[in-house]
């Protein structure tokens, strides 16, 4: 009798109610709907809707990012020419002098190259059309064949091969293609960031202080008191003690450029401390032969065959030294010169689909 009622309760409300309850329920029910639901699944489900607002928001403040760090690398430099140029001209000895310019120049032209090509360079995806390439699994997003190392990234609505993350700052995905330009931007933009505030420090702590001694000749009320004798003499007109100095010895231009180097330092240091620690992280990540998205799935997986007492190899490691000329695309020594200290678009090894290096792996030097 009880049911009964419950279903003449039930009849009572209305379509749109009804419709709106058993889409509630089917989504619930599609959490635990098979044995290969875990965790991770359940999460994904829970904050699929933060994920989404994530990723667009990084999508549409992409450009914005970018021109960020257009415009605060090219205030640096400006403040270099500007500022620092005619005092290093004026003060150092021709030999530091060849020195800063060779060597702010060269880091200079690295940054510029490496991040150009970091964001216009595509990471890579698979191809969409039929083909005999190996995959290990299908991404649910985009239904296609997913390549070992691929990932599916939400920002760009693709799959990209050897993915790493999705960067804002280059409005890019790091993947197979570009991670070489991504990662040696990120190594010279910190040896740059450190070369300006060891090279500033002793500046920045000079316009600070004349800074501070400014201050205080604002604070204090101008002109000389006048008393005695000067006031019988008659210096100053009845009524009035004191004598007006003339203006202080520094004008605007002193204290803009004071400030222009106490930014400058203060930028550079700050970027370099956190520029400085992702590229110590990615740098580790290389000599691992690792991506950032890999590290968590060879944690799981090393646990996982922990538990079984077996030991998890990763796949895709050939030794330190070897996964570093593999990411760098170093074939003979001369390359540690052409490929790493210069400018060079060559291509990675491979083409991100398989990852059969042997040939590669022969002509390695032995670790």
């Amino acid at each position: 009798h009880f049911s009964c009622s419950c279903v003449r309760g039930r009849s009572r409300l209305p379509l749109w109610l009804r419709e709106i309850c058993a889409y509630v329920r089917l989504l619930v029910r599609s959490l635990y709907f098979n044995a290969l639901t875990d965790s991770d699944v359940v999460f994904d489900s829970v904050f699929e809707p933060v994920f989404w607002t994530v990723d667009h928001v990084t999508r549409w403040f992409g450009m914005v990012f970018v021109c960020l760090v257009v415009i605060l690398t090219s205030s640096i430099v400006l403040i270099a020419y500007v500022v620092l140029l005619p005092l290093v001209l004026n003060t150092y000895s021709p030999v530091w002098i060849a020195w800063h310019l060779c060597y702010g120049h060269w880091n200079l032209v690295m940054i510029a190259f490496h991040y150009y090509k970091a964001t216009k360079t595509s990471p890579g995806s698979p191809p969409t059309v039929k083909n005999d390439i190996p995959f290990v699994s299908v991404c649910k997003r985009c239904i296609i064949p997913k390549p070992a190392r691929t990932h599916h990234c939400g920002i760009c609505n693709r799959c990209i091969l050897k993915m790493d993350h999705h960067c804002p700052w280059l409005n890019n995905c790091v993947g197979h293609f570009n991670h070489r330009y991504f990662f040696s931007f990120c190594l010279f933009m910190t040896m740059g960031c450190v070369y300006c505030s060891v090279s500033g420090r002793n500046l920045f702590l000079d316009a600070y202080n004349a800074l501070e001694r400014f201050k205080h000749m604002d604070m204090e009320k101008p002109g000389v008191p006048v008393t005695g004798m000067g006031l019988l003499i008659g210096i100053l007109p009845p009524g009035q003690t004191n004598y007006q100095t003339p203006p202080p010895p520094y004008t605007f231009k002193d204290k803009m450029i004071h400030k222009s180097i106490i930014y400058m330092w203060v930028l550079t240091s700050t970027v370099g401390v956190a520029l400085g620690g992702l590229t110590i992280w990615h740098a580790v990540l290389i000599s691992r032969g690792e991506t950032s998205i890999e590290r968590h799935i060879n944690n799981k997986e090393r646990k996982r065959m922990a538990k079984r007492g077996k030991l998890y190899k990763n796949p895709f490691s050939y030794g330190r030294l070897n996964n570093w000329r593999i990411f760098f695309g170093v074939e003979k020594r001369s390359h540690w010169v052409t490929r790493v200290l210069l400018p060079s678009g060559h291509a990675p090894y491979g083409d991100g689909l398989t990852w059969d290096i042997y040939p590669v792996k022969k002509d390695m030097m032995p670790v």
